[in-house]
């Protein structure tokens, strides 16, 4: 992994480190203060490539609101830049440590304050993992849908951070949408409540919506109120094998053309069936150039699939096949999880784009990727969620080797950028970090970067809340 530094911001001298710790012990317990370099070293970065990272002057693990706010108020009063935490599952370098940084690490947070069953709401600590939460809910017969393919370490306060999707976004959308009210620290220690937990609210400016996908950058989310469905029945899922991408592609366009509303539709390419067979053995034809999974999960999913089926044969499926049970389709979904873990595996690094286009133009941005690997000779995987047109093309390379790193890096942007040509976004549910902010400028336009610091300069005047990040 490649890595330089994060400068701290540059709004008048810091504090040194020794001051820095015995004010923050002044209202923390001494466990939750770490400084040792070599623990702090290991909270330095996220899990994304090519972004860079600085050390940490120390690493705080609250477990109140109370201990959040102290941090904050020390941070405003010493100007110390503050980088918040969760499970560091992030693949854009947002939860990156700046130089010289408190590092809040909010795992510790990870009490699930509420479950209501007529409400249908979760009130949730940041340090909740996804999984967790999502299991706790099914016992009341609730469903959390927003699923990252992390889900099983991720938290939900790194999910709001990042507005994280997941395989199930194509029926029931990403984590903005189930987001309905947070408690959040500002940068100088005030405790302020967004949104609500009623049905429906429409009170003020949306704040809530700005936290989400913020990365941190305008306070520190310490609580959250969480929107919950009927628990689904479980999905049934078919499998279809085509012998061009382009021809999944229009499988794809012709299921959501006919107004069919899969709980899942996913696609994995010939590189990335044949790396998660290497990796985990999972028996996956590889003689196919690209795999089709559809999934529903209505009461009787048996004519849905029937449906989706005969379209993918329509478009030249050679094989479709429908899982029997519900461990089969899981074994399948489990395929498309690890993914992106076995395409890490083929090479040793990965660098994993999130672009994000027009389902009309996922067959150009196929053809695309597939020119680009060409060109740079490079092995570059692709899965996508197809249902909603983002994809996951994930370079591969030889971290050590300076020359197929930077085709790696090279290959990356023209990927971004091969995106917006199409109409699409640099990031449909990575966020941008470090690793994209040149392209979020590129993105939003002159006028749209100035309001976004404006609002930033709003909510941190300092600017030391997880400075370096978005722009």
């Amino acid at each position: 992994m490649i890595m330089s530094r994060i400068e701290a911001p540059r709004h008048g001298d810091t504090a040194p480190a020794e001051n820095l710790i015995e004010a923050l012990l002044a209202g923390l317990p001494a466990g939750a203060v770490l400084t040792d370099p070599d623990v702090t070293a290991s909270y330095a970065h996220d899990m994304a490539s090519f972004c860079p990272a600085g050390a940490p002057a120390a690493v705080v693990l609250p477990r109140t609101v109370e201990q959040v706010q102290h941090v904050l108020r020390t941070a405003t009063a010493l100007r110390v830049p503050v980088v918040p935490q969760g499970a560091r599952t992030g693949l854009s370098g947002a939860a990156n440590a700046s130089e010289g940084c408190i590092v809040l690490s909010l795992t510790k947070m990870d009490r699930i304050l509420e479950i209501s069953p007529v409400d249908r709401i979760a009130v949730v600590e940041p340090g909740v993992v996804n999984a967790v939460l999502s299991r706790a809910v099914e016992e009341h017969g609730l469903y959390y849908p927003p699923d990252p393919s992390s889900w099983e370490t991720c938290t939900i306060g790194g999910n709001i951070g990042t507005a994280s999707g997941g395989l199930c976004c194509v029926k029931y959308g990403v984590t903005a949408e189930y987001v309905l009210g947070l408690d959040v620290v500002l940068a100088d220690g005030r405790l302020m409540s967004t949104g609500r937990r009623t049905a429906k609210g429409v009170a003020g400016y949306d704040l809530t919506r700005l936290f989400v996908g913020s990365e941190g950058s305008l306070g520190i989310v310490v609580r959250a109120v969480l929107g919950l469905r009927p628990k689904p029945p479980r999905q049934l899922v078919l499998a279809a094998e085509f012998a061009t991408a382009a021809e999944a592609c229009d499988a794809v366009c012709s299921i959501m053309a006919g107004g069919h509303v899969p709980s899942l539709l996913e696609m994995m390419d010939r590189t990335t069936v044949k790396a998660v067979n290497d990796f985990a053995r999972m028996g996956l034809p590889e003689s196919t150039e690209a795999l089709l999974l559809a999934a529903f999960d209505t009461p009787e999913p048996a004519a849905d699939l029937a449906a989706v089926g005969a379209l993918c044969e329509a478009a030249g499926a050679t094989g479709v096949v429908v899982a029997d049970d519900a461990a089969e389709s899981e074994l399948l979904l489990q395929a498309r999880r690890m993914s992106l873990v076995a395409l890490e595996a083929v090479k040793g690094t990965t660098m994993i784009d999130d672009v994000c286009v027009p389902r009309s133009k996922l067959g150009a941005m196929l053809e695309g990727v597939e020119r680009i690997a060409a060109k740079y000779d490079l092995t570059i995987g692709l899965c996508a969620h197809a249902g909603d047109g983002n994809t996951h093309p994930t370079v591969c390379f030889d971290a050590l080797d300076e020359d197929e790193s930077r085709r790696a890096r090279e290959s990356f942007d023209e990927i971004m950028a091969l995106g917006l040509e199409l109409g699409g976004t640099i990031t449909g549910e990575h966020g941008v970090g470090v690793l994209k902010k040149e392209w979020l400028a590129r993105e939003l336009g002159p006028v749209g970067m100035e309001m976004q610091r404006a609002v930033k300069d709003v909510f941190d005047p300092l600017g030391i809340l997880n400075p370096g990040k978005l722009f």
